[in-house]
């Protein structure tokens, strides 16, 4: 009914009746919890009215009330950008530099809602962007500095805004050559022992985000961070493991002298299997399949291969080789195929244990099953002819059935391997 652009209007209007104001901000709170108000917000000038509202605030339950308004409308993309042109960040920072050294409980309660609202303005793309100019920006240069901070909240918000900033490569490859990886080191050091976990995992969010951008991964393992990473192997906090995982995860991509380095490693290999069984969390068990198997396919190392047999790590890729994800099937098919053709003779009895040649077969008759995933677990029966028990195993299922009717499969790459794979049976049964 048009009720959202007359209260914007009268918050302008008579924005010196106190009694008035409050008023207005009550319903907005209630209003903007739905999705579709905050839309028709968008419409409004409401960003620019309440950043005006806020500015002359001087009592704390005041700006409380204000941030109760911002913290809903803040969530729609239009709205953030919105409050940025507004100059809300100014007011924000002006807030935490205020409040930063300051034990009072309504200081801390304040400094907590303007760092977290400066995280929130920061997930929109255009708002991160327009906040970021180019690695120059005053706001970014100002959240770079709650990083050394001595206050937990503040390290946390100057993470999670890094962690946000690197959203884009060119972000990240900025971030990375002024010198950000240090930054975030030093401040995971500050929590190793006993350490914040909130912080511990926005650092590594940041440090996974920066990850990402190719030319970033050679420069943060020569800054250490591989080795500042894997001092929380001990730790026994879900969102810690996961976002430790997929750290690796992204700085091994390609980097076959990294990969090595870390396959190698027991503790961590050991650590990873045991992770491959943590039924309660699914995230830390998915990302520990593929580091397992992204060690493998990026290292293409015997070393790497042996070590991961010997800390049982061959089962959990065979099941891995069955996930509903089609890209963590094939990165499972990929590490299994690098494994037969390097190291059969050490993975024999695990590949047997796993019954991989029966998830292969069942893998290569489901016609749901991705042309990729076919043709890799074509390479890999191949690949497992060369052993006697596993070869014997594919003799007694019937797979030259399977594999005959995939030759007329409509995408040629599979046909093609199709009757490489049919000749190559054939010639061994």
């Amino acid at each position: 009914m048009g009720v959202i652009p007359t209260l914007v209007k009268l918050l302008g209007v008579h924005c010196q009746n106190a009694a008035l104001t409050e008023m207005c901000l009550v319903a907005f709170g209630n209003l903007a919890e739905l999705e579709s108000s905050k839309e028709q917000f968008a419409y409004t000038n409401i960003a620019e009215e309440i950043v005006k509202l806020f500015k002359k605030q001087i009592e704390h339950d005041k700006k409380e009330m204000i941030f109760e308004v911002l913290a809903p409308l803040a969530e729609n993309d239009i709205i953030k950008l919105q409050l940025v042109e507004a100059g809300l960040v100014e007011c924000l920072l002006e807030i935490v530099q205020k409040t930063v050294d300051s034990d009072k409980e309504d200081d801390i309660a304040e400094l907590k809602t303007a760092s977290d609202l400066m995280v929130l303005l920061l997930l929109g793309d255009e708002s991160m962007q327009k906040l970021f100019e180019g690695g120059k920006g005053s706001v970014f240069q100002r959240v770079l500095s709650w990083i050394p901070s001595n206050n937990h909240q503040l390290q946390l918000a100057g993470a999670l805004a890094i962690a946000n900033f690197a959203r884009n490569d060119g972000n990240c490859i900025h971030m990375v050559d002024n010198g950000i990886v240090q930054k975030l080191m030093d401040l995971l050091d500050r929590h190793v022992e006993d350490g914040n976990v909130t912080v511990q995992h926005a650092a590594l969010s940041a440090l996974r985000n920066l990850a990402i951008p190719v030319v970033n991964k050679a420069k943060m393992l020569s800054a250490g961070v591989a080795e500042a990473v894997l001092k929380f192997l001990r730790s026994e906090m879900p969102p810690v493991q996961f976002k430790l995982l997929g750290t690796l995860r992204m700085l091994i991509d390609a980097q076959a002298e990294a990969a090595e380095q870390l396959g190698k490693n027991v503790k961590l290999v050991e650590r990873l299997v045991e992770w491959c069984e943590a039924k309660d969390h699914a995230g830390v068990m998915g990302e520990s399949n593929r580091l397992l198997s992204a060690l493998i396919r990026h290292s293409k190392s015997k070393d790497v291969i042996r070590t991961i047999v010997q800390s049982g790590g061959i089962k959990h890729l065979a099941t891995m080789a069955t996930s509903e994800h089609v890209i963590m099937q094939n990165e499972a098919l990929v590490a299994l195929a690098l494994i037969a053709a390097l190291e059969l003779v050490t993975a024999e009895k695990d590949l047997e244990n796993a019954k991989l040649v029966q998830i292969l077969h069942r893998l290569l008759s489901d016609e749901r099953s991705a042309p990729e995933i076919k043709y890799n677990s074509m390479v890999l029966i191949c690949a497992l002819m060369g052993s006697e028990p596993l070869h014997k195993e594919v003799q007694n299922l019937a797979f030259l059935d399977v594999v005959s009717k995939l030759r007329s499969h409509e995408n040629n790459t599979v046909a093609q391997q199709a009757s490489l794979t049919e000749q190559r049976l054939a010639v061994e049964s």
